[in-house]
């Protein structure tokens, strides 16, 4: 398949990308961002595109894992942003040598959490409630109780040894 060719097809079947970016990302100038993006890597990693495939699933697979590794890389600023603006707080407030190395303990504690019990623990220990968490990872009430009380359980562990 030519160049032509190809970017004749992607073109062509961009536009229903737009309502599937909206979806993921709720907002009308994130979307336009990751249909660009999109686009962008679509052109960039031609050669990996079959001329046999669906294009649209190509191209949605490219956004939809373009939008999850964003996402991701957003989540993991935001917790280190709150850690550190946390840390901060307490610093503000005049704790002692032994204070401060306690607190880096409980950080490191909780960021060696496997990743289904970080997430939840760290929107708990932020101040959400049960309800608001898992509204939030849009799982059951249950689940996330018992995710965070497993959380504990393995902080305990941790912080006691």
């Amino acid at each position: 398949m030519s160049s032509l060719e190809f970017d004749n097809l992607v073109l062509t079947s961009a536009e229903g990308l737009k309502p599937f970016a909206i979806t993921l990302t709720r907002n009308r100038e994130a979307a336009q961002d990751l249909f660009q993006e999109t686009l962008y890597r679509a052109f960039a990693y031609r050669e990996k595109y079959h001329p046999d495939t669906n294009i649209k699933a190509w191209l949605s697979t490219i956004m939809r894992n373009t939008f999850i590794n964003e996402y991701r890389r957003n989540e993991r600023k935001r917790i280190v942003t709150s850690a550190v603006q946390y840390a901060e707080k307490l610093n503000v407030n005049g704790l002692s040598a032994e204070g401060n190395m306690r607190l880096k303990e409980m950080q490191n504690a909780i960021y060696n959490l496997p990743a289904t019990f970080k997430n939840v623990c760290l929107l708990y220990l932020q101040g959400y409630k049960y309800n608001e968490i898992a509204l939030e990872l849009n799982e059951p009430l249950g689940t996330i109780k018992s995710r965070i009380h497993f959380a504990r359980k393995m902080l305990q562990k941790q912080i006691d040894r």
